[in-house]
């Protein structure tokens, strides 16, 4: 799988949740943490290509996925 980058905050479960599970599959990921680096959720919408409303706010490589359970459904669809 390509690189996973979530954008997200800290304090955000599902974002630790998305960090846990590229952990135990292995994924080379990225976390930024948007209160940390300044970004906004419009900053963050400008970068992915898709409006903001919650976090976390996930990339597999150049593609959009979505928050945690659209990303756990995309992994769940790579494994079968």
């Amino acid at each position: 799988m390509e690189k996973v980058t979530i954008y997200g905050r800290m304090s955000c479960g599902f974002c630790a949740m998305a960090r846990q599970l590229c952990d135990q599959k292995g994924f080379e990921h990225e976390f930024v943490d948007m209160p940390a680096l300044g970004l906004t959720k419009e900053d963050v919408a400008g970068k992915i290509g898709h409006p903001v409303y919650t976090v976390p706010q996930i990339l597999v490589g150049s593609e959009y996925v979505g928050g945690f359970d659209e990303f756990s459904r995309y992994v769940a669809r790579q494994a079968s």
